[in-house]
């Protein structure tokens, strides 16, 4: 696992894609001319093509192999276009990933590790609640349905602190407004993604908060590949792109909203990740009693 942290300047970068077109023929050799990806948190080819654009550039650059961008409405959609072979990849969240396997068999190119990924649950710092137990009666905002961080583990912390989430609490699911509904009073407790109690902090500097619970970290975003792809084509892309792992890196964070999310978290790629790493996303949806398919 190769933790990477740079800023290459562009003779660095052209010194890579240089000695990336000598394995990039094996690449081609092994797989179809052009291959299909996904994204499960964007909808539209304008804000794809914006996200992963400078990606599929390089991508094409280093193995000479197109990489078409393909829009899909949601998860779902995304689930059923590889499980046909209508996509080759699907930038996926950890929760995408379990219900893939569900669906299919599945492989994994690469997984985005972010460090600091995980759950919390945030009180103001006066609150006569001190356990997670203690949410029992309370109104607690959460993210959006299906949110790894910031739906599926809260509700297992809440399960397995005793509590029956969809009974005992209320639950508010809040989306982007989730921290500001924490900071006007309008909910007791705040369950989120770590970086959620970072915000909290950030937005209402003047009133203290407590962490009331947190997870470990979670494993990270994969890259799914369609395990119907020749075995040697997803061989010679984990090869050729691990070795040229500087030149992707950059091109996947050139643009604003992939460097939002990776960069300042100090996220790195893993082109070794082993898919039973996301069992523990499954045991979440089983312990807080939500299907997979919701």
């Amino acid at each position: 696992m190769r933790r990477l942290h740079f800023t290459a300047a562009p003779l660095a970068v052209a010194a890579v894609l240089f000695a990336g077109a000598a394995t990039a023929q094996s690449v081609a050799d092994a797989c179809p001319a052009t291959l299909r990806m996904a994204d499960t948190g964007i909808e539209g080819m304008g804000d794809l093509t914006e996200a992963f654009g400078p990606f599929a550039e390089t991508f094409e650059e280093l193995t000479g192999v197109e990489l078409a961008l393909f829009s899909l409405s949601n998860r779902t959609a995304a689930g059923t276009a590889l499980q046909f072979d209508e996509v080759d990849f699907v930038f996926a969240g950890p929760s995408e990933f379990v219900l893939f396997q569900q669906l299919t068999e599945m492989d994994i190119l690469f997984s985005i590790v972010r460090p600091h990924y995980g759950s919390s649950f945030v009180v103001r710092a006066d609150s006569d609640i001190q356990t997670l137990a203690d949410l029992a009666g309370r109104r607690v905002a959460l993210k959006d349905v299906g949110s790894t961080s910031g739906h599926i583990f809260p509700m297992m912390l809440m399960a397995e602190a005793g509590l029956d989430p969809e009974n005992d609490v209320e639950i508010i699911m809040a989306g982007d407004a989730r921290v500001q509904v924490l900071i006007n009073g309008d909910v007791d407790a705040m369950g989120g993604g770590n970086s959620d109690w970072d915000a909290v902090r950030e937005q209402d500097p003047d009133t203290e908060y407590r962490l009331l619970a947190q997870t470990d970290t979670l494993p990270g975003d994969p890259v799914v590949m369609r395990a119907t792809l020749p075995q040697d084509c997803r061989d010679a892309l984990r090869a050729t792109l691990s070795e040229n792992a500087d030149a992707l890196w950059n091109s996947l964070t050139s643009t604003e909203r992939n460097a939002d999310k990776f960069i300042e978290r100090d996220a790195y790629m893993s082109f070794d990740t082993d898919p039973a790493i996301y069992d523990v996303v499954r045991r979440a949806y089983e312990v807080a009693g939500i299907a997979l398919d919701d």
